[in-house]
């Protein structure tokens, strides 16, 4: 503890230096007074500072920032009398939230202004309580002393505090008597006006340690609202995954259904063009039948046919025997199907027939336009 003290007391000082604490306070205000004033009652809790003085004989005890005496007996009174009138005085303060200070007039003690540099900040407590020989009359061991920062410029790298010390021989007799009459207090402070100064002159191993409930049920429900607030978290992770994995096996099925719609329609694709294809093909290419009545029909009685042939490319030829061989260039000269027509070889005589072999080529016409193709019917 001794080493994280000047550690803490940095994380303090920078609190107090900071605008947070005024903006918490005034922003709790402004909550609490939206509050109605019952509920602002239940709700109110903290440190209840009330004040014990002791002049001219008498003890009197008010509430800190009220002028008003809520209980006075006076020092010789019987211990029993005094202890129900400061009974009977804080009564209606929740004693966890009271806190009972001895206050003795400024005059009591003494005020020192001092200016240090701002490395003395970290063990203000033991450099302050160097300068007790020289700032006071008194030793170290004589007086009870506190030191606090004051928020006044005295240079660059120093800073301000005020150094307080009271005598021992005015503060122990006050404590005796008070323990005398079991009577706790929790600060020792000078009285300027009627306001604290704001020290604690109380020596350390005779403040009392409180503990707060409060405190550590509030500590217990922050820790209970950041587990709840991360299982709420977690929970909204969790339906937010689930979420996402309802959704993506959605998109999953959505997409091998694509899938399916995009192989039906390459299939349906290349079926149009396959039929399409065919259906050019078919446009574009002479039957064969209809070669084979147009040759009838161009062809003379006296020949006919011993061979018939026609390939993918539209060459045509056919071999056969004719009285007169040559007369069938001309026969098969102005055909609307074929084009091209010539003898290949020569034309030789069959001597069993008595007729001439001839074997001819040509080549198909594309399809005709209907115009021609009506002519070409009204043909004989």
């Amino acid at each position: 503890m001794q080493s994280l003290r000047p550690s803490l007391e940095r994380a303090r000082r920078a609190w107090r230096g900071s605008p947070l604490p005024a903006f918490l306070a005034w922003w709790g205000g402004e909550l609490r007074a939206l509050l109605p004033v019952r509920m602002r009652q239940m709700l109110a809790s903290g440190a209840d500072w009330h004040l014990l003085e002791h002049r001219d004989g008498h003890w009197s005890v008010r509430r800190a920032g009220e002028p008003g005496l809520l209980a006075q007996w006076p020092d010789d009174g019987d211990p029993t009398i005094q202890q129900q009138a400061l009974r009977q005085a804080l009564a209606a303060v929740d004693p966890q939230d009271l806190r009972l200070a001895l206050c003795l007039p400024v005059s009591a003690g003494l005020r020192r202004t001092l200016a240090l540099p701002l490395a003395a900040r970290d063990n203000l407590a033991q450099v302050v309580g160097f300068e007790i020989d020289r700032q006071t009359p008194f030793r170290a061991e004589q007086v009870a002393t506190d030191v606090r920062e004051l928020a006044r410029p005295v240079g660059e790298g120093r800073f301000a505090v005020e150094l307080i010390a009271l005598p021992r021989t005015t503060l122990d007799p006050l404590l005796e008597r008070l323990a005398a009459l079991r009577i706790r207090v929790d600060a020792v402070d000078l009285l300027d006006g009627d306001a604290r100064v704001g020290a604690n002159l109380l020596p350390p191993a005779q403040r009392p340690r409180r503990v707060d409930p409060r405190a550590r049920l509030n500590l217990a429900l922050v820790a209970g609202c950041v587990v709840l607030a991360g299982l709420v978290l977690g929970q909204w992770l969790h339906n937010r995954q689930v979420a996402l994995d309802a959704m993506q096996a959605q998109v999953d099925a959505m997409h091998g259904e694509a899938q399916q719609v995009a192989l039906l329609r390459q299939q349906l694709q290349d079926n149009a063009g396959a039929a399409g294809f065919l259906a050019l093909k078919k446009k574009d290419t002479v039957p064969v039948l209809a070669l084979l009545d147009e040759l009838t029909r161009r062809l003379p009685d006296s020949a006919w046919l011993e061979r018939f042939s026609v390939d993918s490319n539209g060459h045509l030829g056919f071999q056969g025997q004719a009285t007169q061989a040559a007369k069938l260039v001309d026969a098969l000269k102005d055909d609307p199907l074929i084009r091209d027509v010539g003898f290949q070889g020569s034309i030789q005589a069959d001597p069993t027939t008595g007729k001439e072999r001839f074997y001819l080529v040509a080549n198909v016409r594309t399809p005709a336009t209907p115009a021609a193709a009506a002519s070409a019917g009204a043909t004989p």
